[in-house]
């Protein structure tokens, strides 16, 4: 019998055989000067509960491909962009629509873990190229069986080590010796950060005092930041977004919590509340007061295009931008298997975020870096190497 998910990839794959018959698809289609054309897609959260993700994703995006002079190779680029509004269902919609009705070659997103999940499923049986720049969940490349997805490949590290390098930093730099951990039990991306903050923190000495689950719309912690005041931990352990751990820690302060709040990637915007999070830590993939000269360029650039200072997920979007321009001109193709092996066979590329190599399973080797929240701004502290 055939399942949904079977049935869809069909569709996608007759229709895609319709757009080559009919002169859309294929590797030489061109423009009426006989220039040749390649689509790709852009998926990310551009309205809903996380969107200064997808805007941000979305300027180093457009901001690469302004820079590449909307060229790869051969290939002139065109591109369309879609809106899941970090909804896993509508990540899998924009997805169908952008292979089967719009011909793109190659999608660079989507953002969260679970929309990129979702839709990275879709576009590996599709056999189409996708690279994320800030889905930090091990499902992002691989399947439930921890088996590859050829054609998936992200430009930022993955849960384990962000959660890892916390839970070293809190006992190794902070020397903090309890922690409770609060997690969303529906989000892939805090359920990963929560493990292996737990498991690191404990093989380091360190004790758990609490670790609790909560639902995606839960707006009301009392009850449990109640149990956590009496149990007084030294760290305070956040990884979620930057609303919900806004809420959270507000609720926190409120309760008499004086814990040092910790967390991951997903305090990285500007609607973070910054006065309740002072002096808190969190890890990212970047910091703006880098001094590697790949960094001061691509601050300014970005400053002059939008100006603001690039958050992670711009510089990471980005990245994961200019490592596609860069397959597909090495490959010189719009042929989707060969912009993946030329994707796979990236060696050191010089990105904003480090030298990126990909391993096995198409995730990069690279180093995190701790910043602070500190009066009102965030702050480079350190970076740490895998």
């Amino acid at each position: 019998m055939l399942t949904n998910k079977r049935i869809l990839v069909l569709m996608i794959l007759v229709l895609g055989l319709a757009l080559v018959l009919t002169g859309c698809g294929g590797d030489n289609k061109a423009t009426s000067t006989g220039e040749k054309v390649i689509k790709i897609g852009f998926i990310g959260p551009l309205t809903g509960d996380v969107k200064t993700f997808g805007e941000s994703t979305k300027n180093g995006f457009l901001l690469a491909l302004e820079q590449a002079g909307n060229k790869a190779g051969d290939y002139k680029i065109e591109y369309v962009t879609a809106d899941d509004r970090n909804d896993a269902t509508e990540a899998v919609n924009v997805a169908t629509k952008l292979i089967a009705e719009d011909g793109v070659k190659a999608i660079v997103g989507s953002v969260t873990s679970r929309t990129t999940i979702a839709a990275s499923e879709l576009a590996n049986d599709s056999k189409m190229v996708m690279i994320t720049g800030t889905g930090t969940a091990p499902k992002v490349t691989v399947d439930d069986n921890a088996k590859r997805k050829d054609f998936i490949f992200r430009a930022c590290f993955i849960d384990p080590f962000q959660g890892t390098v916390a839970a070293k930093f809190a006992t190794e730099t902070l020397k903090a010796k309890t922690a409770a951990i609060l997690y969303d039990q529906s989000n892939d991306y805090t359920i990963g950060l929560a493990k292996f903050f737990n498991e690191t923190f404990t093989q380091h000495g360190g004790k758990v005092l609490s670790m609790e689950a909560y639902g995606k719309d839960d707006v009301d912690f009392s009850a449990v930041l109640t149990n956590i005041a009496q149990q007084k931990p030294d760290i305070l352990y956040l990884p979620d977004y930057y609303q919900k751990v806004s809420l959270i820690g507000k609720q926190a302060r409120e309760k008499g919590i004086k814990a040092i709040f910790l967390g991951g990637d997903g305090w990285d915007s500007t609607e973070l509340d910054y006065a309740t999070m002072e002096g808190g830590y969190f890890t990212s993939h970047y910091s703006p007061d880098d001094p590697r000269p790949e960094v001061k360029t691509w601050v300014e650039a970005y400053k002059g295009k939008y100006n603001s200072v690039p958050d992670a997920f711009a510089t990471l979007g980005y990245d994961a931008t200019n490592m596609l321009i860069n397959a597909i001109k090495t490959a010189n193709s719009d042929d989707p298997a060969k912009i993946r092996d030329a994707l796979q066979a990236t060696k050191d590329y010089a990105a904003v975020t480090g030298k990126l190599s990909f391993d096995k399973d198409g995730n990069p080797i690279k180093p995190a870096v701790i910043l602070q929240i500190k009066d009102g701004k965030q702050v480079y502290v350190t970076t740490v190497n895998p």
